[in-house]
């Protein structure tokens, strides 16, 4: 697989640097939120778009303002998202509510799916099935959702993703399966 730009939103976001894995920092950039347009999309291949959404120089759709996520890394064929939920998350139980867990892993499964298109291609989910394994609080701090592509073809892109804490423990995990057309 070609070196690919693995692309980080934290503290300290960085590039892969040379053999020894020395990093440089990369600029911060603030958060906007809204729609790139369709002929803007249809310029850029679908990695260029979602490390737009990475870097900031695109805005991020206007959900992840709503849910409070960023979209954090990408490299080609996977893309992770970041959340720390809060109380604007809760159910009725006072446990994370698990539309925060679907939206988290459609979001990055679809986003890998589409950073493997070409110019003038895109991708929307056709279905997605998720599992929740432990529940989500507050108290579980930042969590990580992380979608990777299982295949990815002309017509369709398979994808799965987990949710996981900042110990490593999975709380969630799902597939996807998207339609691939030209836009």
């Amino acid at each position: 697989m070609a070196a690919a730009v693995a692309l980080q939103h934290d503290e300290r976001p960085v590039t892969p640097g040379p053999a020894d894995q020395e990093t440089k920092p990369m600029p911060r950039r603030s958060r906007t939120y809204g729609t790139v347009s369709a002929d803007r999309q249809k310029a850029m291949s679908g990695l260029e778009f979602v490390q737009g959404l990475v870097d900031g120089t695109l805005p991020l759709n206007t959900i992840a303002e709503i849910l409070a996520y960023d979209v954090t890394e990408v490299e080609r064929g996977r893309v992770a998202i970041t959340c720390e939920p809060n109380g604007s998350h809760l159910n009725p139980a006072g446990t994370v509510h698990g539309g925060l867990s679907a939206t988290l892993l459609d979001s990055c499964m679809g986003l890998a799916i589409r950073s493997m298109q070409e110019k003038g291609v895109s991708s929307t989910t056709l279905e997605f099935k998720i599992s929740l394994v432990r529940p989500i609080t507050p108290e579980s701090g930042l969590i990580k959702a992380e979608g990777v592509v299982l295949n990815c073809g002309r017509r369709i892109g398979t994808a799965e993703g987990r949710i996981t804490d900042q110990q490593g423990r999975l709380l969630a995990h799902g597939t996807t399966t998207c339609l691939v057309f030209e836009s």
